[in-house]
């Protein structure tokens, strides 16, 4: 391996407020008696991403845009805990937040606070050039401001891979993230033909992998060998809660796409993370390691 780092992780820092509601969507009423309670945790997309990252045994650092205040200590314990590299720049509004109502059946609904960001936020250039130096790959969260940074990380020379999530295949805003990355993540909720914005996130960009991620369909790789579709893998426990597994699925393929596998088997190590973390309460934090991701993927069991 070459580098200080395996993979720097840009933006996506935050904290999150877990309720757990009776349904979803939650009807409207007065009050609601909660349980098994309310907590507030760190961890938000690019935290889930670099802790996946880490558990898999990969030299993981994460660069991000932080507050002075008792949420950025959330976060920098976060990452000071589990022995992640964290470099932290001033976030004049505060560290990032937001709100997950999680249904019975472990689905999830973000509310995010978007009063954080300033227009004239930014990561230093040479900040990230001189960590993406020293990196082989970099992640880079579709958070503001990390579109900015597109350009260093390109200068620099790491390969690059980002995280639409629930892109609806038109919204400018991630178009900078879609077609500037070599390997690109997106889930299909929102997409009326995921093929289409995947073939075309090729055919305009510079990706030469695009993941598509349909929950319990599995996922849709699409390489220069054309469209595959990768089942879902049944957890080896209960099934609490649905946040963080794209998160651990972009894990778990970034592992074997750094580790020299073919592009389907690192969708099956990504499908292996994915389930994982669906068996990891919304107020927890957990990722699978290597050696539980290399047997799972021995003998995989298919979602009926």
């Amino acid at each position: 391996m070459t580098g200080e780092y395996d993979v720097l992780v840009l933006g996506g820092s935050g904290v999150d407020t877990i309720v757990y509601v009776p349904e979803l969507p939650l009807p409207y009423a007065d009050s609601y008696m909660i349980r098994p309670g309310i907590e507030t945790r760190a961890g938000q997309t690019g935290d889930f991403v670099a802790l996946g990252l880490s558990s898999l045994g990969l030299r993981t650092h994460h660069l991000d845009m932080i507050g002075d205040d008792a949420q950025g200590d959330l976060v920098r314990a976060f990452h000071r805990d589990r022995g992640i590299g964290f470099t932290e720049v001033p976030l004049p509004g505060g560290t990032k937040r937001a709100v997950n109502l999680v249904g019975p059946d472990g689905r999830r609904l973000s509310l995010y606070d978007d009063s954080r960001s300033h227009p004239s936020d930014r990561l230093p250039e040479e900040l990230v050039r001189s960590l993406a130096a020293k990196s082989r790959h970099a992640h880079v969260s579709i958070t503001y401001p990390c579109a900015f940074a597109l350009p260093q990380l390109r200068e620099a020379g790491p390969t690059i891979s980002t995280d639409l999530h629930d892109w609806d295949g038109e919204n400018p805003y991630h178009e900078p993230f879609a077609y500037g990355a070599d390997i690109v993540f997106v889930s299909t909720t929102a997409l009326v033909d995921p093929e289409k914005t995947m073939r075309r996130i090729v055919e305009r960009g510079r990706a030469e992998v695009v993941v598509a991620t349909a929950g319990t369909e599995g996922a849709y790789l699409l390489t220069g060998d054309g469209l595959l579709h990768v089942p879902a893998v049944a957890p080896r426990a209960p099934v609490v809660d649905s946040n963080g597994a794209g998160d651990a699925f972009a894990a778990g393929f970034l592992f074997g796409l750094l580790t020299g596998e073919a592009p389907s088997r690192c969708a099956l190590f990504g499908a292996v993370a994915g389930a994982y973390a669906c068996t990891v309460p919304a107020t927890g934090s957990d990722a699978v390691d290597r050696a539980t991701l290399l047997r799972e993927t021995t003998e995989p069991t298919p979602r009926p």
